[in-house]
């Protein structure tokens, strides 16, 4: 994937990995646009790479992905990269339960409600495209559930069998879909200080995205990415470490 000269909308892309993925995107030399549903991050966002685009947006409502694709489209007739990277993880001992269903709920329509139907929204454009990229945001946790974050976890892995469909019904157009399967990173997914353990945001990021550069469909890093290629003896093993 040649990095420069494309139009890219980044969903999730004022914080953390999408921040990260957006930033390199306008170094390479691309028109980058990105939303969120804070206005604040937003407008820090734009305060540093003053050429993005922004837009408020919460994916995790229907109402606002069809509008952010009716705009996007019409204001950005070019675009030809989806980055679908919006995403939150929620801990939660589900034997213990307390919280309502809408804040479940919430976080499947943000994690895989929103690539799904923001995909389909957006292929028909994308065909028209010479050349264009659906690229979603998954997790090492795809392959190996953290069992604290269970739905995070489901989600995830749906996301990339998703995503493997995805690429087999586009693999005859222009359309390329691409997958990032990161690991833990140091960003404040979940909430800050979860997360300092991972590895740093711009190490990660740099890594990945020079290989999505030289072509690769599918990267992951670190224990992702040893994860991603693992056998079921290993995977099982992997889990009873990580769920002690």
């Amino acid at each position: 994937m040649d990095l420069a000269r494309n139009t890219v909308l980044v969903t999730g892309g004022a914080s953390g990995i999408g921040w990260a993925l957006a930033e390199r995107f306008v170094k390479a030399g691309s028109e980058v646009i990105i939303c969120g549903r804070r206005e604040d991050k937003l407008r820090e966002a734009k305060a540093q790479f003053p050429a993005l685009h922004t837009r408020i947006c919460d994916v995790g409502q229907e109402a606002d992905r069809i509008a952010l694709f009716e705009w996007a489209t019409a204001k950005f007739p070019a675009v030809n990269v989806l980055v679908n990277n919006a995403g939150i993880q929620r801990r939660v001992q589900l034997t213990e339960n307390q919280q309502p269903w809408q804040e479940h709920q919430a976080e499947i329509a943000i994690n895989l409600e929103a690539p799904i139907h923001l995909a389909l929204l957006f292929i028909p454009h994308l065909q028209q495209r010479p050349q264009a990229y659906i690229i979603n945001i998954t997790s090492g946790l795809a392959f190996v559930p953290m069992a604290k974050a269970a739905v995070y976890s489901a989600t995830k892995a749906a996301l990339h069998s998703f995503t493997l469909s995805l690429r087999y019904q586009l693999s005859q157009t222009s359309v390329k879909v691409l997958e990032i399967a990161p690991p833990a990173v140091n960003t404040d997914l979940g909430g800050p200080g979860l997360h300092t353990f991972g590895v740093p945001l711009p190490e990660f990021v740099d890594a990945v995205m020079a290989r999505i550069a030289n072509g690769e469909e599918e990267v992951g890093y670190g224990t992702s990415e040893f994860s991603r290629n693992a056998s079921r003896t290993e995977l099982d093993a992997i889990f009873k470490r990580m769920n002690p």
